[in-house]
């Protein structure tokens, strides 16, 4: 046995979620011992940096341990921490692994996944945000707590928080690198979010580039605002009064125009029928 703390290579992040006093057992494990962890928050892997880590894997092996807890399941081990590397020494041919063994409860492992991704940017945005939600779903933090435990600003996790509103379309964009984080954020909240998203793929345009998009598509048209003849105004009033229904006329230039009659019954519907067939 061997405390957690003086481990190398785990991180100073992980290591604090352990605590002090706390130990851990330092071993190696068959590769087909060990499962991933359904509160792994990252999803996807970027398959070249995949590539990259098994062949430096094939080199030079693993040199930071992956960390796991005992499984209640007929696989030995949960994998916490480390997942990529895991998949990394399959690719290599590796049939051991090293691990550390500690004792962690759902929370712990989900606290554990956040912090080692987001330490080394390896989540994507989306992500990122999922993992916060769990935190916040399932474990009751509350923002400002989450903030504290990851070691970001309240306002990076609202932002992040936020992008979960997205339609799935998006969201999906987000994961797949086809638009930033922050093309992303402006997008929030508009009802032709996805329209405008396909603008900034299509066109590749910038952040900047795309707020102004977004402010253009925002900004109320300026329609030509007709100022209706004052003597057609007081014959619509005249008629109104006269039928006990609302009037509109229109009148052009060349004074060809409508006369619209805005009933609320039929039987206001048919007096006006009857009017008009005395009439002609």
């Amino acid at each position: 046995m061997i405390g957690f703390k003086n481990k190398k290579g785990l991180g100073r992040g992980l290591s604090s979620l352990i605590g002090e006093g706390k130990f851990a057992e330092s071993t190696k494990a068959n590769i087909s011992d060990l499962k991933r962890n359904k509160y792994q928050p990252r999803k996807k892997f970027d398959e070249t940096s995949l590539e990259e880590l098994t062949e430096s894997i094939k080199s030079r092996g693993i040199i930071q341990p992956i960390i796991v807890r005992n499984s209640n399941t007929d696989i030995k081990y949960e994998i916490i921490a480390g997942e990529r590397r895991w998949l990394a020494a399959q690719r290599a041919g590796l049939h051991e692994v090293p691990i550390v063994v500690i004792e962690a409860d759902d929370k712990k492992a989900l606290e554990f996944g956040i912090v080692e991704n987001v330490q080394r940017h390896d989540l994507n945005a989306i992500e990122e945000a999922e993992g916060y939600k769990r935190l916040i779903d399932e474990f009751s933090y509350d923002q400002e707590q989450v903030a504290k435990f990851i070691g970001k600003s309240r306002s990076h996790i609202t932002n992040c928080l936020r992008l979960l509103s997205l339609p799935v379309e998006l969201i999906e964009f987000v994961k797949d690198n086809k638009i930033s984080p922050g093309h992303a954020k402006i997008l929030v909240g508009l009802e032709n979010s996805i329209f405008i998203a396909k603008k900034i793929i299509s066109k590749r345009l910038s952040v900047r580039q795309a707020e102004t998009l977004v402010k253009a598509y925002k900004a109320p048209s300026k329609k030509h605002i007709i100022k209706k003849d004052p003597n057609i105004k007081v014959l619509e009033h005249n008629l109104m009064e006269k039928i006990g229904m609302n009037i509109e006329i229109k009148n052009k230039k060349n004074n060809k125009g409508s006369i619209t009659f805005h009933y609320k019954e039929l039987d206001q519907l048919n007096r006006i029928i009857e009017s008009i067939k005395k009439s002609y």
